[in-house]
């Protein structure tokens, strides 16, 4: 082999350099080019004067073309040493907000053909006529910014030569332009994610990007259907609509992006069924079209997607059952169908996904025997089974070839202890075992399963005590034990996990609780409700904790009531407990209360004025204290308040018009008011999303106690006053409160009329005024009461008739109006005067005197009539002879004399 001679070789190289790479060193940019890199420089060093990303950027160096982060073209011939900056890379060069006019000097460098200010921190709104300057401009990157202000038309229009533009992360409002997007022709990348765009997809703009392959709008505020024009982008390879608020159909033209290699239509308003020509969609890779509000089956034209990887079709209201032959799609890692309303089995054929590492058939309607092939796919990390009508066979022995991450057995009907074979899954972070029928202890090898980040274990029967290695794992942060029958005292270091959500409620725990609790500065939701704990010593949280919900109920706690709570907390539970005093006046630094109950208890002492302070109020529940006073007028500064309980206590005064004048959250419902919010927290892991649903608020509603469920309290609006000793008039300003369903102010002293306003209650469906001392008629504006299902006025002092007509027909038991002073009408059996005829008036005018007139007959005929009858007898005896004794024509017979005057 002959070796090179190292000097020519040095030689080439050196003789290359001259050639290649001396004219570009030897090349330099335009003066002004160089002077406005200077001044964007000058600018961002005002801002940050430790910026020191750009020290290669200064006048001294003789051509800009060597700095860092800029490119410039070749010279145009041989002979020409100048080049012109054609790109700027410049993401993330600061963390400081960096004002959009700052950008103006750059704007000047018209020969720009790549400008990337990705990552930086900008605000303000893109500068529409510095934009425009950049005509030659191929790539344009402003993402993940701060730009706010809507899309330039005229800048954006003008830049023709577009390729590639991504605007996401930004906070970009407003309608896209639709003229300025149509003459970008040349258009292959358009991102706009991530931003608060809204309106229409512009159907006109979007028919001239025909070279469109990658299009990303999701997370907008985009309204309306998808417009026809979209899938006649046919090299169209990427198309994410998710998260925003299409509605209507997917059109079967989907069909027509035979190029498409991903499509994600998540969480929209997409309705109807899931066309055929789905199927057409051959190259498809990834199909996410979760959240939406399909109807029917999984289209069979499925199947045709052999190239697919992902598929999530979960939360869609798909029904009917899976398809049979949906093991023919052997490339599929993901399959996402849960939370839908599927039926039958799991398909056989699904032994064939060997490639599979997600399978979520979570909350459906499947049935048959949980197939024991699925923990033969080697590679399957996550599987959610749960919240169907499936069955554990729990006399086969199963010997898993996976290692999972993620397993949901819930509502599996698994009986006996925890399985065994779970313990061969050590790398599980997330166990759903909940709603079956286990019993037994708590297994020491799962409490030593130390990756474990999320169990959950509720409405079970286990028992026993929680090992104390339970929390000395720094991974659990989910732990949900609620409705077993464990007991014992919680463990003393249950506070040293790094809980965020801890739910130990409906058990047998006994004894304090532990301080330990104190050091967890994750914690979010608390839950130790329905047990047995007492003491009067609680943790003192540390103010930066984030506990949102903490609930103590229905234990036996005693003395003052706690206030040892971070003042982020805004749901706290304290009912049927047996604390005692007087509401605490550093109550008030949990400012960011939304409820608090407190019901149950022997409380007493006044209302303080100080509850004021807490603004955020929305549900307040003192029913069945000891409370004492009048109720404040301060009290109607809780504007948000739209559930007041204050039942069953010693309150006594009237009910300030200044009271309800102000309680504008009871005053107008907020329209399509859901349980989104406090009340419903969410945790998601991988795709296994939990909701934590806050325990029932126990009201008395509608003649009962009743539970309202967190799902739904946000749609409820009630006032109860009743079982006190209020004495005044009804104030008429109850009737503004028209957000209402229940009005409780029965078992009062309450006089006077009832108020005409109180017909204005248009959302009231129970309304209680018995045992008080009311009079007069019941108003006949009660009629307009269309959503009254419970009225009680009994026990007072009403009269006249009871109103005819809408609902209160319907009001038809005379319980309800029972012990009145004279109420008549249809719905009591009794008539009215003014109902009767006037023959019928008459005849009931005669028949009430006829037995006066009976009586006093009776009174005064009497007598008369046997002193005449004697009388008569000694007559006729004295001036007449005796007939003969079988005379019966002159037979006397004094009773009918007596009959006849009576």
């Amino acid at each position: 082999m002959v070796m090179a001679n190292p000097s020519l070789l040095l030689e080439s190289i050196f003789i290359l350099f001259i050639i290649f790479f001396l004219p570009c060193l030897s090349s330099s940019c335009p003066e002004y080019q160089k002077q406005a890199l200077l001044q964007f420089k000058s600018s961002v060093l005002a801002i940050n004067p430790s910026f020191d990303t750009l020290d290669s950027w200064n006048s001294s160096t003789s051509s800009c073309c060597l700095w860092d982060k800029v490119t410039c073209s070749s010279p145009s011939n041989s002979n020409s040493t100048s080049s012109v900056v054609i790109e700027l890379h410049l993401s993330y060069l600061s963390a400081e907000f960096m004002p959009s006019n700052l950008l103006a000097p750059l704007f000047f460098i018209r020969s720009l053909r790549v400008l990337d200010l990705s990552g930086n921190s900008i605000n303000g709104q893109i500068p529409a006529l510095g934009l425009g300057n950049l005509s030659n401009l191929v790539h344009l990157d402003l993402s993940q910014n701060s730009i706010n202000g809507q899309i330039p038309a005229l800048g954006l229009g003008n830049l023709s030569n577009l390729v590639h533009v991504d605007l996401s992360w930004n906070s970009i409002n407003g309608q896209i332009p639709a003229l300025g997007l149509g003459n970008l022709t040349n258009l292959v990348h358009l991102d706009l994610s991530q931003n608060s765009i809204n309106g229409q997809i512009p159907a006109l703009g979007l028919s001239n990007l025909s070279n469109l392959v990658h299009l990303d709008l999701h997370e907008n505020g985009f309204n309306g259907s998808i417009p026809p024009q979209l899938f006649q982008l046919k090299y169209l390879q990427y198309l994410d609509l998710g998260y925003n608020s299409l509605e209507g159909g997917l059109s079967p033209k989907v069909g027509s992006l035979r190029d498409l290699r991903m499509l994600d239509l998540t969480s929209n308003r997409l309705s109807g069924e899931l066309p055929e020509e789905i199927g057409n969609l051959t190259k498809l890779q990834r199909l996410s079209l979760t959240r939406n509000r399909f109807s029917n089956g999984i289209p069979s034209s499925i199947l045709y997607l052999r190239d697919l990887e992902e598929l999530d079709l979960g939360n869609t209201s798909l029904s009917m059952e899976i398809p049979s032959d949906i093991g023919n799609l052997s490339n599929l890692s993901s399959l996402i169908l849960g939370k839908n309303k599927l039926t039958g089995g799991i398909p056989a054929s699904m032994q064939k996904l060997n490639k599979l590492y997600l399978l979520d058939l979570e909350g459906n309607l499947l049935t048959g025997e949980i197939p024991f092939w699925l923990f033969a796919f080697k590679d399957l990390q996550y599987l959610f089974l749960g919240g169907n009508n499936l069955t554990w066979n729990n006399n086969m022995k199963t010997v898993p070839k996976c290692r999972l991450f993620g397993l949901s057995l819930r509502s599996c009907g698994l009986q006996g202890e925890i399985p065994e074979w779970i313990s061969t899954q050590a790398n599980l972070s997330l166990l759903d075992l909940s709603m079956n029928q286990l019993h037994g202890p708590f297994p020491q090898w799962l409490a030593e399963f130390h990756v474990l980040s999320s169990l959950f274990i509720s409405h079970n029967k286990l028992s026993g005590s929680l090992p104390t290695t339970l929390f000395r794992s720094s991974q659990l942060s989910v732990l949900a034990l609620s409705h077993n029958n464990f007991s014992g005292e919680l463990p003393e270091n249950i506070g040293d996990a790094n809980l965020f959500i801890l739910m130990l409620d409906r058990n047998n725990f006994s004894g304090p609780i532990p301080q330990s609790l104190s050091r967890n500065s994750n914690l979010v939701i608390l839950d130790l409700s329905s047990n047995r704990l007492y003491g009067d010593i609680f943790p003192v949280f540390d103010s930066q904790v984030d506990l949102l919900y903490a609930d103590f109920s229905s234990n036996q706690f005693s003395g003052e009531i706690p206030t040892t709570f971070p003042p982020k907390i805004k749901i706290l539970a304290l009912g049927s407990n047996k604390f005692s005093g007087p509401l605490p006046s550093n109550l008030t630094k949990l400012r960011n209360l939304q409820r608090l109950e407190l019901q149950d208890n022997n409380i007493s002492g006044e209302l303080p004025n100080s509850l004021l302070q807490i603004s955020y109020l929305q549900v307040l529940n003192l029913r069945n204290n000891s409370l004492q006073g009048s109720i404040p007028k301060t009290l109607s500064n809780l504007q948000n308040l739209r559930i007041l309980d204050l039942s069953s206590n010693n309150l006594t005064g009237e009910i300030p018009i200044e009271f309800v004048n102000n309680l504008t959250g009871m005053i107008e419902a907020p329209p399509n008011r859901t349980s989104s919010g406090v009340f419903t927290l969410r945790f998601q892991t991988r795709n296994f999303i939990t909701e934590f649903a806050v325990n029932e608020l126990i009201v008395n509603w509608k003649k009962s106690k009743q539970g309202l469920s967190s799902h739904y309290i946000n749609m409820y609006f009630l006032l109860d006053l009743s079982n006190n000793q209020l004495s005044s008039e009804i104030p008429a300003s109850l009737g503004a409160l028209k957000a209402l369903k229940m009005l409780n102010l029965s078992h009062n002293k309450l006089y006077g009329k009832i108020p005409a306003s109180l017909g204005d209650l248009q959302n009231v469906e129970g309304l209680d005024l018995s045992h008080n001392k009311l009079s007069g008629p019941i108003p006949t504006t009660f009629t307009k009461l269309q959503q009254l299902t419970t009225l009680d006025v009994s026990n007072n002092k009403l009269t006249g008739q009871i109103p005819i007509d809408g609902q209160m027909n319907t009001m038809a038991d005379p319980n309800f109006y029972a012990n009145n002073s004279d109420l008549c009408g249809f719905q009591i059996h009794v008539p009215c005067p003014e109902d009767i005829p006037p023959a019928l008036k008459l005849q009931e005018h005669d028949n009430k005197e006829e037995p006066w007139i009976l009586l006093e007959a009776i009174k005064i005929g009497y007598p008369i009539g046997f002193l005449l009858t004697i009388g008569n007898i000694f007559l006729a005896g004295y001036f007449n002879p005796s007939p003969p004794s079988n005379s019966r024509r002159h037979r006397h017979h004094p009773h009918r004399l007596i009959k006849q005057w009576i």
